[in-house]
């Protein structure tokens, strides 16, 4: 790496479909890549880190960290410059943990840290942990990018994939140019609405699709409403407020369902 050799990655531990909608929230260019069996990879088209006068590790932290809330998945900010390289780990709403090596690949983070990612990603206790340890050793023939290289070598035990070009000490530059070479899916800001469609389509596509909408979901709703009709009229006659919450409460969700698709119907 040198002064120029400034870049960053996003590693999403899902399938692209599945990121897709949340990068949409990030309202930053991006382009989309599969990193093998289950991981995504977001390459920014910008460089904020350069306009906003902030370091790109700082950038990247943000970025992580905005992904990971509401997600059900970890996201791993990679990110270098000139002088350090390292990385971000978020997931969820739990502090970010981060680990950096100086230029030539002496560790300045704290050991701890690196058990914390390890443990957040589910790594083997034993085995991963057997290699991530002497990435906090010093070691006089290993650089920042070797370091990161080595990182990544142990996530490839759990599916992660970069392709050749894709790999820590590139620039930005070379990075979009060769995920662009690789059929890259662009990942554009297009306004409020078609985010939140966006994100209603990924909840749909997934195992609560089918009781969200169509027949199954309408069939759910007037269940509901058949269920909490008398429910709520038997709990008025008992004067009991809990069968009467209960009633309200498959009303509300039956008429929330199949006002839903009805909804959707006319929105698509």
């Amino acid at each position: 790496m040198n002064a120029t050799s400034v870049g960053a990655l996003l590693l999403c531990r899902a399938e692209p479909a599945v990121v897709r909608p949340p990068a949409h929230l990030l309202r930053e260019h991006q382009l989309l890549v599969p990193a093998g069996q289950n991981w995504s990879m977001l390459v920014p088209e910008g460089k904020p880190w350069l306009d906003a006068a902030e370091p790109v590790d700082r950038v990247l932290a943000g970025w992580a960290t905005a992904l990971a809330v509401g997600v059900n998945w970890p996201v791993l900010a990679l990110w270098w410059d000139g002088d350090r390289a390292g990385f971000t780990l978020a997931s969820g709403f739990r502090r970010p943990v981060g680990y950096t090596w100086l230029a030539d690949g002496r560790p300045v983070g704290e050991d701890e840290a690196m058990r914390t990612f390890a443990a957040r990603l589910g790594l083997d206790p034993v085995l991963d942990m057997q290699a991530l340890e002497p990435l906090t050793l010093p070691d006089p023939g290993s650089d920042a990018r070797t370091r990161l290289l080595g990182l990544i070598a142990v996530l490839a035990r759990d599916g992660l994939y970069l392709p050749m070009g894709m790999t820590p000490g590139e620039s930005a530059d070379r990075l979009r140019s060769v995920a662009r070479a690789l059929g890259a899916e662009p990942v554009e800001w297009s306004g409020w609405r078609d985010a939140v469609r966006a994100e209603l389509d990924a909840v749909e596509e997934g195992p609560l699709g089918p009781w969200l909408r169509g027949p199954k979901a309408r069939l759910l709703g007037a269940a509901q409403l058949a269920a909490g009709v008398p429910l709520a009229v038997w709990g008025l006659r008992r004067r009991s407020g809990g069968w009467v919450v209960a009633g309200a409460v498959l009303m509300a969700h039956g008429v929330l369902g199949l006002a839903y698709d009805r909804l959707r119907e006319r929105t698509l």
